[in-house]
C-alpha cells in the first residue's frame, strides 16, 4: 500500500511513477474520496472535543453542587453523534483504504522503463552452456526416459499441468530442497521455518495477492475461509504482520521449504509441456525483514544467495533486472535469475527476487520501533526464490543429460543421493 501521506500530499509524483508501469492513476477518484473523508475527520475530531469539554464540565458542576442534568444529557447526545460520525468516516476509509488496495507499488528510481520482457536489463551472467555432442532432449523425454516423470497418471489423479515424480528423479527433487534449504541456513545465516499451506484472506491481502489476483489463487470450499498459498512469501511473510518488531531484532531472515498452489489463469496456452509451469510445485523461499535504509543491500546479498545455488549446481544462469512494464504488482525493484535451457536455447526464470519497501508492511500493520523517533514505523520487507525446486530440476535432467539418456548428478547433490552420481533407467 502507498504511504497515505505521500498520496494525499502529491498525488501527481505518485500518477507519474505508477504512469512508468502503464498504469494511469484516477487523480479525481482520490479526490472525490478525500473530499467525502475530510468532512466527517472534521466532524470526529470536532465532537470527540466537544464531548470531552462537556465531560469536565459535568465534573465541574457536580463539584459545585449544581444541576448537572442538562450537561449529561447534551453528553449523551453528544456520543450518539460521535458514534454516528466514526460510522459514517469508518465507511469512508473502508471505501478509501479497498481503493487504495488496488493500487500497485511505486518503482525505485532505478528501475529500467520498458513495456515488456524485452526491456529487461541485463546484470550479470554466469557460467558458460554446454556445447552437446548430441542433440540435447527436453526434461519431459529425458525424465520419462529415466522412468522418473509421469504425466499420464497426473493427469488421471487431477488432470493436466500435474506431475508424478518417481525414483531416483522424486529423490532428486527431495534432495534439492535438503541442499537448498542446507546451505540458506548454514552459509546465509536464514532460519528455516515450517508454516501453514492454508492461509485466511487477510494474509494474501497483505502481501498483495488479494484483491487483484484472487484469479490466481485456490480457494478451498468449507466452513473456513482459507486459500492454498501460492507461494511461501505468504504465511512467512506474514509472521510479522500486527506486529512490532524491536530494532535490535533486525534483520529477521527466514527461509521455507512448501508447496505452491496456483490456478495459472494467465497462462493460458503457455509452457503446457512439462514441469515449468505446473498448478503444483515445490519452492524453497527467501524472506527478510529489515530496516528500510538497509533494503536495498538486502536485496543484492538476497539475491546473490539464490544465484549461489546455480553456482553450487554448475547451472548456467543470467541476471536481469525487471523493467517498470513487466515487474510484479508489489515490488518496487525486481531481480530474475534465469536459468538455460538447453532444449529452448534459452533462460527461462527460475527464480525472482524482490524489494518491496513498505508496500506489504503498510497492509500487515508490520513496524519496527526506530529507536531515532521513538515511533513504530514500517518495516521493509524482501523475498525470493532461493530456488524454484521444479524448474531447477528441469534445469539439471537438461544441463546434465548424456547421450545414453543417463543424467549425472551435481557433485553438491550427491550425498543427498546417498552418494549416486549418476541416474539411469
Amino acid at each position: 500500500m502507498i504511504d497515505n501521506k505521500l498520496l494525499r500530499g502529491d498525488p501527481q509524483a505518485v500518477a507519474a511513477n505508477l504512469a512508468r508501469r502503464g498504469y494511469q492513476l484516477d487523480v479525481a477518484a482520490l479526490q472525490a474520496l478525500e473530499d467525502k473523508r475530510k468532512p466527517w475527520a472534521v466532524e470526529v475530531d470536532r465532537l470527540r472535543a466537544e464531548r470531552n469539554a462537556n465531560a469536565k464540565a459535568v465534573g465541574v458542576a457536580k463539584g459545585k453542587g449544581e444541576d448537572a442534568a442538562p450537561l449529561i444529557a447534551k453528553g449523551e447526545s453528544l456520543t450518539t453523534a460521535l458514534a454516528d460520525a466514526e460510522r459514517r468516516l469508518s465507511e469512508v476509509q473502508a471505501e478509501l483504504e479497498a481503493w487504495q488496495l488496488g493500487l500497485p507499488n511505486l518503482l525505485h528510481e532505478s528501475v529500467p522503463d520498458g513495456s515488456d520482457e524485452h526491456a529487461n536489463r541485463e546484470v550479470r551472467r554466469h557460467g558458460e552452456p554446454r556445447v552437446f555432442g548430441f542433440k540435447p532432449r527436453d526434461h519431459v523425454a529425458v525424465g520419462e526416459k529415466l522412468g522418473g516423470v509421469d504425466f499420464e497418471a497426473a493427469a488421471r489423479i487431477s488432470g493436466a499441468r500435474f506431475v508424478v515424480l518417481r525414483g531416483a528423479v522424486a529423490r532428486l527433487h527431495r534432495a534439492l530442497a535438503q541442499f537448498m534449504l542446507d546451505l540458506h541456513t548454514s552459509e546465509h545465516g536464514y532460519t528455516e521455518v515450517y508454516v501453514p499451506y492454508l492461509v485466511q484472506p487477510q494474509a494474501l491481502i497483505g502481501t498483495g495477492q488479494l484483491p487483484k489476483f484472487e484469479q490466481d489463487l485456490f480457494a478451498v470450499r468449507g466452513e473456513q475461509d482459507f486459500h492454498l498459498i501460492p507461494t511461501a512469501e505468504v504465511p512467512v511473510t506474514n509472521l510479522v504482520r500486527d506486529q512490532i518488531v524491536a530494532a535490535e531484532a533486525l534483520p529477521l531472515k527466514f527461509v521455507a521449504h512448501t508447496p505452491c498452489f496456483r490456478s495459472e489463469a494467465g497462462a493460458a496456452g503457455k509452457d503446457t509441456r512439462g514441469m515449468i509451469r505446473n498448478h503444483q510445485f515445490d519452492k524453497v523461499e527467501l524472506v527478510q525483514i529489515v530496516r528500510p535504509e538497509d533494503s536495498y543491500a538486502a536485496l543484492e546479498s538476497l539475491t546473490r544467495h539464490a544465484e549461489e545455488v546455480l553456482k553450487r549446481l554448475g547451472i548456467p544462469y543470467r541476471t536481469v533486472s525487471l523493467c517498470s512494464g513487466d515487474i510484479g504488482f508489489g515490488s518496487a525493484k525486481t531481480y530474475d535469475l534465469e536459468a538455460w535451457l538447453p532444449s529452448q536455447e534459452r533462460y527461462r526464470e527460475i527464480s525472482s527476487c524482490s524489494n518491496f519497501e513498505a508496500f506489504q508492511a503498510r497492509r500487515m500493520q508490520a513496524r519496527w520501533r526506530n529507536p531515532q523517533t521513538g515511533k513504530p514505523e514500517p518495516v521493509h520487507t524482501l523475498n525470493g526464490s532461493g530456488l524454484a525446486v521444479g524448474r531447477t530440476l528441469v534445469a539439471i535432467l537438461e544441463n546434465f543429460q548424456n547421450e545414453d539418456g543417463s543424467v549425472t548428478v551435481p557433485e553438491p547433490l550427491r550425498a543427498y543421493m546417498g552418494g549416486v552420481a549418476t541416474l539411469t533407467a
